[in-house]
């Protein structure tokens, strides 16, 4: 049953996919142009040369990482919904280090780096105290503290790192600046993600502490029952889930923005979570979902250009894959669907 179980996690996101792009061939077939040649320019816009490809891995790692803080978040029964505050803050900082410190170079972005991740550990860590300590609804305050971290950010880059009149922050250095990843448009900040995702799934699924930790999310009661500290591990799946998205914002802005904006990480965070629930809360699914989507948003561009259908398309492609998705795990987890699954089993035996 747990091997069936495990398919049903692989065959649900695929078939939502499937039907997705069946009903976006419908949708491209009314507005009276060729759904093949839409899908043939979506693809090529995203994965045609090596600069294309370069450009949906740009734009896939930060989601990589707000999609890793989510599964790593849920993995302990939380529901980290700050991504991307904490992906604001960990940027912010390192703006603040990469154009006011006097060191350049490697170290400046080692410096930038393990600031963004600290700040965004720390900043999802006062929703875990106050969820741990206090009893309070993390969804609410992490949610709130997106609200004050863009605030906080406005702040910057009108005020403290204004640029001149404009408002935005002076750009990092260029000696600070990530280089290019075997000379892609992405820069080393893709590979970064990609080893931050394969350190999580080995430590959610081959260490000791990984397993304690998605036991604490199956059932927490079991879990204190057993002699778990079910406090620790849910403090430290803030404060992990947190650093993960602050990193993706310190290496966003060094590799690819340069400068704090207006918009800068904006629906990150919320895109992470719709993409941690797709790939089953899984980190290399997870991966694979975030450059998936990434190309339906890199693609969309030589599709409409070529085609004429317009980008709202892959947008409309991305709700449906989410919501027949989430419809579809919540569906077989549904105790009549487990059960006639049981008797067909028993049948077949």
């Amino acid at each position: 049953m747990k091997r069936k179980g495990n398919a049903a996690m692989i065959i649900v996101p695929v078939l939502s996919i499937i039907t997705s792009f069946l009903i976006g061939c419908i949708i491209i077939a009314a507005l009276g142009a060729s759904p093949v040649a839409a899908i043939q320019y979506l693809l090529k816009g995203s994965f045609g040369n090596l600069r294309n490809l370069g450009t949906t891995f740009s734009r896939a790692t930060p989601l990589i990482f707000t999609t890793l803080c989510a599964c790593f978040a849920y993995r302990c029964g939380v529901f980290n919904l700050g991504g991307e505050g904490q992906f604001i803050i960990g940027s912010i900082l390192a703006c603040y280090i990469a154009t006011r410190s006097p060191l350049t170079g490697v170290w400046a972005m080692i410096l930038c780096a393990l600031a963004g991740a600290v700040g965004g550990g720390l900043w999802a860590g006062a929703a875990g105290l106050l969820r741990v300590y206090r009893g309070q609804n993390e969804m609410i305050i992490t949610i709130m503290l997106n609200y004050v971290a863009t605030l906080l950010m406005g702040v910057v880059y009108t005020n403290w790192l204004r640029d001149g009149s404009v408002p935005q922050t002076v750009a990092v250095p260029d000696e600070t600046k990530l280089p290019s990843f075997f000379g892609l448009r992405a820069t080393i900040a893709f590979p970064v993600a990609v080893i931050v995702g394969i350190a999580v799934f080995y430590f959610l699924f081959y260490t000791s502490s990984g397993f304690r930790l998605r036991a604490v999310g199956l059932n927490m009661t079991a879990s204190k029952v057993n002699g778990f500290n079910v406090k620790r591990y849910l403090l430290m799946s803030f404060l992990v889930s947190g650093a993960i998205a602050g990193l993706g914002g310190a290496l966003e802005l060094l590799g690819t923005q340069f400068r704090l904006i207006n918009g800068f990480g904006a629906g990150y965070g919320f895109d992470g979570v719709a993409m941690a629930l797709i790939a089953s809360l899984h980190p290399l699914a997870g991966i694979l979902v975030a450059i998936f989507f990434a190309a339906l948003r890199v693609g969309s561009t030589t599709m409409q250009t070529a085609t004429g259908v317009p980008t709202s398309v892959s947008d409309i492609i991305q709700a449906l894959v989410i919501v027949f998705t989430v419809a579809g795990m919540a569906m077989v987890r549904l105790p009549e669907f487990k059960n006639r699954f049981r008797k067909k089993a028993g049948e077949e035996v």
